[in-house]
């Protein structure tokens, strides 16, 4: 005869089974990496690079899907509104953390998610014309100084990443230059190349094959230490501008409401993912310096830059869209 005791703890094992049961069927379809931006940017390579290893992990497909629109507004909202059910992940980089001073409104907030890992940081470069007369970070530092206000720089839009970061030299450097705004990487790259404009601060992953071809002069890598990628091109803070350091970065969240047993299931997947020989030489390859964190990494991160970027952005006098 089972004693009162014995009774009680066969009937809570019996009714935690279908929960251990749903735990342990999870993943029960594929999965969807969100990419808030177009296919073949440097979000979208990165983003489908994990894809590819986490699939491997999960036991399921990992399926990118490309939402662009809104400086990442769009696909962050999105996955915001998804079913917290871990099928649906997001793939974000800094427009996490500033578009809250971007734009007027956001449909979005810090507590509609559970940040899963950072991913890795990816250094821009800055890059000037080949028929520049700066062949350093320093020449170009002199030459803007010799006719302040009449330089210019290129960017991707009004707050990209690509304006944020010029704006953070022309701080640390104390020039001047004027701002080139245009809708997207790819035109302000060919009027760089052309000639028409005398700088950019460009994603590595972006601007590496202009450079590697011949057609852009790389003067400097933005982030605080070189990357293999890049072979002998030093940093800006090697450049003379100490303590100078910027990277885009990239990392994974889940909608707020997803199971804490699934969505550490899905960080263990991530950082695993970011190691595995075969993702981390792409990744690499890329410029993405690895980090791999957890869940606790990637929210300090995204803190740290919500507090730094929103005095740079205020000071740049970049008004909300």
């Amino acid at each position: 005869m089972l004693s009162r005791r014995h009774f009680m703890l066969s009937s809570a094992m019996v009714l935690a089974a279908p929960h251990v049961a749903r735990a342990q069927e999870w993943p029960t379809k594929n999965i969807t990496l969100v990419v808030p931006f177009a296919a073949g940017g440097g979000t979208d390579a990165i983003g489908r690079v994990m894809a590819e290893e986490m699939s491997t992990s999960l036991g399921k497909p990992v399926v990118v899907e490309n939402r662009p629109g809104a400086g990442s507004n769009v696909g962050i909202e999105a996955v915001s509104r998804a079913d917290p059910d871990g099928h649906t992940i997001l793939i974000a980089s800094i427009g996490f953390a500033i578009n809250r001073f971007l734009y007027q409104k956001v449909g979005f907030s810090d507590a509609d998610f559970t940040p899963i890992s950072l991913v890795g940081m990816v250094p821009n470069v800055m890059a000037v014309p080949n028929s520049s007369p700066a062949k350093s970070v320093t020449e170009f530092i002199a030459y803007a100084k010799s006719q302040p206000g009449k330089l210019t720089y290129a960017s991707a839009g009004t707050g990209s990443s690509l304006h944020l970061c010029a704006e953070l030299f022309k701080k640390v450097a104390g020039v001047d230059m004027v701002h080139v705004p245009y809708r997207g990487s790819a035109p302000a790259l060919a009027d760089v190349m052309g000639g028409r404009v005398d700088c950019i601060f460009d994603v590595f992953t972006a601007v590496n094959p202009q450079i590697a071809g011949g057609t852009l002069r790389g003067l400097g890598l933005t982030s605080a230490r070189r990357v293999a990628a890049a072979g002998a091109m030093p940093t800006i803070a090697e450049s003379g501008l100490p303590n100078f350091d910027f990277s885009t970065w990239f990392g994974l969240f889940v909608p707020s409401k997803t199971p804490a047993n699934v969505a550490d299931i899905i960080s263990k997947a991530a950082q695993k993912a970011a190691q595995a020989p075969v993702a981390k030489d792409k990744l690499e390859k890329l410029g993405v310096d690895i980090a791999g964190s957890t869940s606790e990494g990637l929210q300090a991160h995204v803190q740290k830059e919500v507090t730094r970027w929103g005095p740079v952005i205020r000071e740049a006098g970049i008004q909300p869209q």
